[in-house]
């Protein structure tokens, strides 16, 4: 009976070691080591990590959870050939008051151990240029052929340039290099990286051209290099981004022309060009962009006709911002057909002619500028227009254009826009009363009678200019049936109206 006790205690004592074996995620030594070296070089000394994470990779996703992180970051493990190795390192962000636990910040060589990563990123770890400036690396990149995503996001002590060993990264979907203090020119074998499907270098100080190799970059969807220094005028290897979803090249020194091979972006659904200084006129090849949801162009002396554009084609069009860019002719009614708009910015032009009400009829629309150009004649939109967009509707600094009074509420009369010279209106008999007790301005260069009350004009008041008043006549006498006509006119010896019957 003994034996057999002992037996199964010893048989259970070997069971409970296999479990306790199994809870442990088996990896090598080097890897596990570099791992703590790693994260210890971009958090501090003070940390260790063999005492806090003696088994860091176990049976789930480890996340460090850093008392200075905004928000969970750390590593995940994946198994290859029976043991765990390190497949993301995500480090950041770190807070400002921690800055003191950070002052020997450093990119060990230790990363470049930890060779089955697929994921890289430095999320708000390199905070001060001035007091703990860091570079990049410039060598061993290529040790990490496996990554998939490599991101430096909101590190402005993160100086220096682009590594050119960037360029061997051949199997990377994503490089993001977005709001860091990098600088100098972008290298031209980040063309080499054929798997790219996101590139964002956006918010550095990077100079010079944009490379022609990156047109060799097939599978981009998304593609910004905006908020740099950028020159040179736009490659023609744009054409080639034929999966492209989203292109940003706005806020730099671009210039020359929009080339004609931007049509064969047909999925492209944002193109930014804002703030740049790109000329030639609009191209034609935006009516074959037929995806396009967000065409900023706005800040370019681009110059051009709206009316050379058939801008139905376009009917995707969420937002359409054409401010500044040096427009001439008139304001087609093609846009009116552009049925998802809610955006529609062309202030600052030389835009003329008349506006059409039918601008006014756009079902989404939340924001119309058109203010500083030459526009003239009758703001003519409906009162519900005014109280859907209030203040965003612009049309100020066009001393030519007007608006008809008796169409807008005193709560939305458009802001820097004066109303339509002078009125006269026609009164229903039955409220020839009502006008004649009614409280009569004698010293007011206008006249509201039908629809008057106590808090102003209301609609359904017909204006025109006292000076051409006696050219009315001949229509009027026609109403004289049905209406009875209170009639404007000036005495010429005391300068103001009176009512005459």
């Amino acid at each position: 009976m003994r034996t057999v006790e002992t037996g199964e205690n010893q048989r259970q004592g070997e069971a409970e070691s296999r479990e306790k074996d199994i809870d442990v995620a088996p990896m090598e030594k080097t890897e596990k080591e570099a791992l703590y070296s790693a994260v210890q070089g971009f958090v501090g000394n003070w940390w260790n990590g063999s005492g806090l994470y003696p088994d860091p990779c176990g049976w789930t996703p480890i996340q460090l959870l850093f008392y200075f992180f905004e928000e969970p970051q750390g590593f995940s493990c994946d198994l290859f050939d029976g043991l765990w190795y390190v497949t993301t390192l995500n480090i950041g962000p770190i807070h400002d008051n921690s800055l003191g636990y950070a002052k020997n910040l450093e990119f060990r060589p230790q990363v470049f151990v930890l060779k089955h990563l697929k994921t890289l990123s430095f999320f708000k770890c390199f905070v001060s240029p001035k007091r703990h400036p860091i570079a990049i690396p410039s060598n061993s990149w290529d040790k990490l052929g496996g990554l998939e995503s490599l991101e430096f996001r909101s590190n402005p002590g993160l100086i220096g340039k682009i590594p050119i060993s960037f360029g061997a990264l051949v199997k990377l979907k994503s490089l993001v290099l977005l709001e860091n203090g990098l600088t100098g020119n972008i290298p031209t074998n980040i063309g080499n990286l054929i798997n790219l499907k996101r590139l964002v270098l956006a918010g550095n100080r990077f100079v010079g051209w944009i490379p022609d190799s990156f047109g060799g970059l097939n599978e981009l969807l998304i593609y910004d290099l905006s908020r740099n220094t950028l020159s040179g005028p736009l490659p023609l290897t744009l054409g080639g981004f034929t999966s492209l979803l989203k292109l940003d090249l706005s806020n730099n020194q671009l210039e020359g022309m929009l080339p004609s091979e931007i049509s064969n972006l047909k999925n492209l659904t944002l193109l930014d060009l804002r703030n740049n200084k790109i000329s030639g006129g609009l191209t034609m090849s935006f009516q074959g962009m037929s995806s396009l949801e967000e065409l900023v162009l706005s800040n370019n002396p681009i110059g051009g006709d709206l009316m050379s554009l058939e801008w139905h084609n376009l009917h995707n069009l969420v937002i359409l911002d054409l401010s500044n860019i040096g427009l001439t002719g008139e304001i087609p009614e093609s846009l009116s057909k552009l049925k998802r708009l809610r955006f529609l910015g062309l202030s600052d032009n030389n835009l003329t002619g008349k506006l059409s009400p039918k601008l006014a009829t756009l079902p989404c629309v939340s924001a119309l500028y058109l203010n500083a150009n030459n526009l003239t004649g009758e703001l003519n939109f409906a009162a519900d227009f005014y109280r859907k967009v209030g203040r965003r509707f612009g049309a100020w600094n066009n001393p030519n254009l007007c608006y008809l009074v008796g169409l807008v509420s005193a709560s939305h009369v458009p802001y820097g826009v004066k109303p339509c010279q002078k009125q006269v209106t026609l009164l229903e008999p039955d409220l020839r009363t009502e006008l004649a007790n009614g409280n009569m301005n004698q010293n007011s260069q206008f006249v509201a009678s039908l629809g008057f009350t106590s808090y102003g004009i209301s609609a359904g008041i017909w204006w025109v200019s006292l000076a051409r008043f006696s050219d009315l006549d001949r229509s009027l006498n026609r109403k004289r049936e049905r209406f009875k006509v209170f009639e404007v006119e000036p005495r010429s010896n005391r300068g103001r109206t009176v009512m005459t019957s």
